[in-house]
């Protein structure tokens, strides 16, 4: 399904071209002229969205609670986007602030792709082409992620995706139209393909600023994942993570002696030192705030009994929390209700005004790391029943991320997600999710049916790791999607004791972010919503 509409994409290219706030009032010609190598190599710098959506689809995920009046929200925006709502308020965090920031960023690749066809595609140039095609890929592949459903094999030639942008504008309020997820996603992995081919580490002075060699595969390796291609899957991150991929996961065990200093360990995750660190991004978001220590938004939260009964502190078949130090870098606190936070995100506001403390929240994003590369390929090895390959992989995540001497074997995994059946003495027994009884394990309901019931308990101890591995992240929720699971709005009190405010089926519309409304009142067709 294919729908004309008018929108104001922006571009924000850094000194080389006019600010976005002016763009629709200006002719393409009256911008800068990029004719230099040096120029080109610039403007890619301005091709990384500084919005990149983590508070929107956290909030929107499963890994948060409402405490209601035990804390205040960090602002209007907060509340919409907790309330799976259409959102009306901006800010850093916003749907139009990503929109506006993907698509600035998907203008500044096409601007540096004309420039380099201009000079005649020079092989001296392939490093920056390909950066710039992959900045493409990546920036859609986020658009189509957040504002349109999953892909799917069976529906996602009608399901509505986002625009795809190959040409730098060369008139004012350029017309474009709507392609489906299925276009969207064929789209990305032509750009993808060629970047790849094209990739050179060795014209960054920081690679991991860039789409370096190491993060584009990490991004195919997602791209894959999400598009069911698993084959390619394995082979992107076996890039990624060589023979031996222990030489390149996070050292956990480096950051015990930091636990307790929530600064000192954000600071130290997001340094490109790190070889789990592929692609860092300094972006404009709340995260570095909302998510530490401080009272900043604590009115929904990752709170210590969400987190001991299906994320971090809750036991699994390492053990348990408290006898393995798992994940030690969470850390819980009792006020406002109780929450945990987990050291990722550093607060680096920016002053604009130091006499009035006036500015803007700024954190980095490490955008992929080789630990969810792992994670992506090991879920590719179970839906391919290659359950020993499986488990190689995340018994090494296991190993690496808690002190655990369990030996994990098949039968144990199959041990630990198959009861079915409920039992009040065991707080630990993996029965599926309800939302007065949580635990670990949640009804799944992908689009491929799942084949076994091994495959199935595989599936549970994957998603389980991954969402503690990913947690704050903004990931969880798009593997909420993947996965078809219903989710539900609660509200605890200082007792823990829940409400229930609302749920999110699995064939709700409400599972694709409804478009920006300037863009909506441009003529863009919106997504559709229940009565």
């Amino acid at each position: 399904m294919k729908n004309k509409y008018l929108t104001p994409v922006a571009l924000c290219c850094a000194g080389l071209m006019i600010s976005c706030n002016h763009f629709l009032d200006t002719l393409p010609d009256n911008r800068t002229e990029i004719d230099s190598d040096q120029k080109i190599t610039s403007l890619l710098v301005s091709g990384y969205d500084e919005h990149p959506g983590i508070v929107l689809t956290e909030m929107m995920s499963d890994n948060i609670d409402s405490r209601g009046t035990l804390g205040s929200a960090y602002n209007r925006l907060q509340d919409e986007q907790f309330a799976w709502a259409d959102m009306l308020e901006t800010g850093n965090d916003s749907p139009k602030s990503i929109w506006d920031g993907c698509y600035g960023a998907i203008a500044a690749a096409n601007h540096a792709l004309q420039a380099i066809e201009e000079e005649g595609n020079p092989e001296r140039l392939n490093p920056q082409r390909g950066e710039a095609l992959l900045i493409r890929a990546y920036h859609h592949f986020r658009l189509v992620n957040i504002f349109a459903l999953h892909y799917s094999e069976s529906h996602g030639e009608t399901d509505l995706g986002v625009p795809y942008a190959t040409e730098p504008e060369t008139t004012v309020n350029p017309y474009y139209e709507r392609e489906s997820v299925a276009e969207v996603y064929r789209n990305i992995e032509k750009d993808l393909v060629k970047g790849l081919a094209l990739i050179d580490d060795n014209i960054y002075t920081i690679p991991k600023y860039h789409f370096n060699r190491s993060a584009a595969f990490a991004f195919a390796a997602r791209f894959y994942l999400y598009y069911g291609k698993y084959d390619k899957v394995i082979s992107h991150a076996n890039e990624v993570l060589g023979d031996n991929p222990v030489n390149v996961l996070r050292r956990v065990i480096d950051f015990v002696p930091l636990v307790g200093d929530y600064s000192l360990i954000s600071n130290e995750y997001v340094l490109p030192k790190h070889e789990a660190n592929l692609l860092l991004i300094p972006v404009y978001c709340y995260a570095g705030s909302i998510f530490r220590n401080t009272s900043s938004g604590k009115k929904y939260m990752y709170s210590q009994y969400l987190s001991s009964s299906e994320v971090s502190r809750s036991n699994g078949p390492w053990g348990n929390y408290s006898s393995s130090l798992f994940h030690h870098r969470t850390s819980a606190y009792n006020n406002y209700g109780g929450y945990c936070c987990v050291a990722k995100y550093p607060n680096l506001f920016q002053y604009s005004d130091r006499v009035a403390g006036i500015g803007y929240s700024r954190t980095v994003q490490v955008a992929f790391t080789t630990d969810e590369t792992l994670l992506c390929r090991a879920e590719a090895y179970i839906m391919q029943e290659k359950y020993d390959k499986a488990l190689e992989d995340l018994a090494l995540w296991v190993t690496n991320h808690t002190s655990s001497t369990v030996t994990l074997t098949r039968e144990l995994i199959n041990t630990f997600y198959s009861d079915p059946t409920p039992d009040p003495d065991r707080p630990d027994d993996p029965h599926y999710y309800t939302w007065e009884n949580p635990t670990v394990k949640k009804r799944l309901n992908p689009e491929k049916p799942i084949v076994s019931a091994e495959q199935e308990n595989f599936l549970h101890f994957l998603l389980h790791v991954r969402r503690i591995e990913t947690i704050f992240d903004g990931l969880r929720w798009y593997d909420v999607k993947r996965f078809g699971i219903t989710i539900y709005r609660r509200e605890l009190d200082a007792n823990n004791r829940i409400t229930l405010l609302d749920s999110l089926p699995v064939n709700d519309p409400r599972r694709a972010v409804q478009l920006p409304d300037p863009v909506i009142k441009a003529g863009m067709t919106p997504n559709p919503r229940n009565k």
